[in-house]
């Protein structure tokens, strides 16, 4: 604790030299915000908005799962963060958690289940922005909806390899049942926003739309010849007549399926070859209504997800090609010979690699997604009252915000 209390000293002694007390800065920064009416309104929403998307996973037939904080491994995600917060606990350094995408395909082991979800807890050390710029959709400290379905087809990788036509068939014909499992979902949440939050839709300065389906797409890959990489997701939202749409097939996690990886003979296709087409992945796209001048702001991403990589093979080329891991693992014996120098991935590749007693692997086939919370409020509230997703939490931590963080 002595550390905290000496940056604090030192914090205060810096806004004390701007003519600003350590009072003002957390009567300005904090508790004006949690006496002040929008946020009431913000949290009303927030709970019809995700009791809504609950219910519609436990109608679904979704079963809960814990949360899991801390692990030997963790999702390494495709975009840079500060460093991954290391725990100390019984000798053994333990992560925190970037996403329980890890743990997700573990739990659909059981045949039994349809799918799993989960309130599950994120923490990503984002990189502050390094023009200085408010980018109002980062927080290092968020909530995430967790999603996770069985798809219990049964194709090996000799199939995989073999039948590549049989292969997408069934792959796109998998692809279509999540993006109109999400569609609903969001249907399902923003209905119920509609019905119980107009009175707190109207103090924030915004409208919502229960929105038609099917959500209108957008190809990643035809999007960015067109916007360029830069805010491609509001640039091309710009063009879109809709509070919703999806960006579909982008070159993203070690996890999103592509297909086909390996091809027949083994060898893989060169990166640039690679079509949205060809990745099995999507994002849900949101913008909100500003009720003054009944215009949209611009898009943000708040829901993605994918079909997943699931066979052993891709699995570990994924991996390694990604540089998560250095080398293929080696088992002899039931043993891993290589665990050292597979960092935390040891014990999640062993499951990975499992076969029942006749030789069928155990790692299962899945599809699923994570809806950011504050993130969706923050794309469906901003524009009147919400600047920035700050203005959608107690307390949350925008890296392009403070310096520091008091609570």
């Amino acid at each position: 604790m002595g550390f905290i209390g000496e940056d604090l000293f030192h914090f205060q002694a810096t806004i004390a030299q701007s003519g600003t007390t350590f009072e003002d800065f957390v009567r300005e920064n904090y508790v004006g915000k949690w006496v002040d009416e929008p946020l009431y309104n913000v949290l009303n929403v927030r709970t019809t908005f995700v009791t809504a998307v609950n219910n519609f996973l436990v109608n679904e037939g979704l079963l809960n799962l814990e949360r899991v904080q801390m692990s030997p491994v963790t999702d390494p995600l495709a975009h840079d963060v500060e460093h991954v917060p290391t725990i100390h606990y019984k000798g053994m350094p333990y992560v925190a958690t970037h996403s329980m995408i890890y743990m997700k395909f573990l739990a659909c082991f059981n045949p039994r289940l349809k799918g799993i979800f989960i309130d599950s807890p994120n923490i990503r050390l984002e990189i502050e922005s390094p023009q200085r710029k408010q980018r109002g959709k980062y927080l290092i400290d968020f909530s995430q909806i967790d999603i996770e379905m069985r798809r219990n087809r049964g194709v090996d990788f000799e199939t995989y390899k073999n039948e590549p036509e049989k292969v997408k068939r069934i792959l796109r014909e998998d692809y279509e049942k999540a993006i109109d499992f999400f569609e609903r979902m969001i249907v399902a949440a923003a209905s119920a926003v509609c019905e119980k939050n107009d009175e707190d839709l109207k103090a924030l300065g915004v409208a919502l739309e229960v929105p038609k389906r099917p959500f209108p797409r957008v190809r990643h890959d035809e999007a960015l010849k067109k916007h360029g990489k830069a805010d491609l997701d509001a640039k091309a939202g710009d063009e879109i007549d809709a509070q919703f749409f999806w960006v579909t097939g982008l070159m993203r996690e070690n996890y999103d399926l592509i297909y086909p990886y390996i091809l027949q003979d083994g060898s893989r296709l060169p990166l640039s070859s690679y079509t949205s087409d060809m990745i099995y992945n999507y994002d849900i796209c949101a913008k909100s209504i500003v009720r003054k001048t009944n215009t949209y702001t611009r898009a943000i991403e708040i829901l993605s997800g994918a079909i997943r990589e699931w066979l052993y093979e891709p699995i570990i080329c994924r991996l390694i090609d990604n540089r998560i891991i250095p080398e293929p693992p080696v088992f002899e014996n039931g043993m891993l010979m290589n665990i050292a120098n597979l960092d935390g991935y040891g014990p999640f590749l062993t499951a990975v690699h499992m076969t029942d007693d006749k030789g069928k692997p155990l790692f299962p086939e899945t599809m699923g997604a994570g809806i950011g919370v504050e993130r969706s409020l923050y794309a469906l509230l901003k524009g009147g009252k919400i600047e920035k997703i700050d203005d959608v939490t107690f307390f949350g931590k925008n890296p392009d915000t403070y310096p520091i963080f008091l609570f």
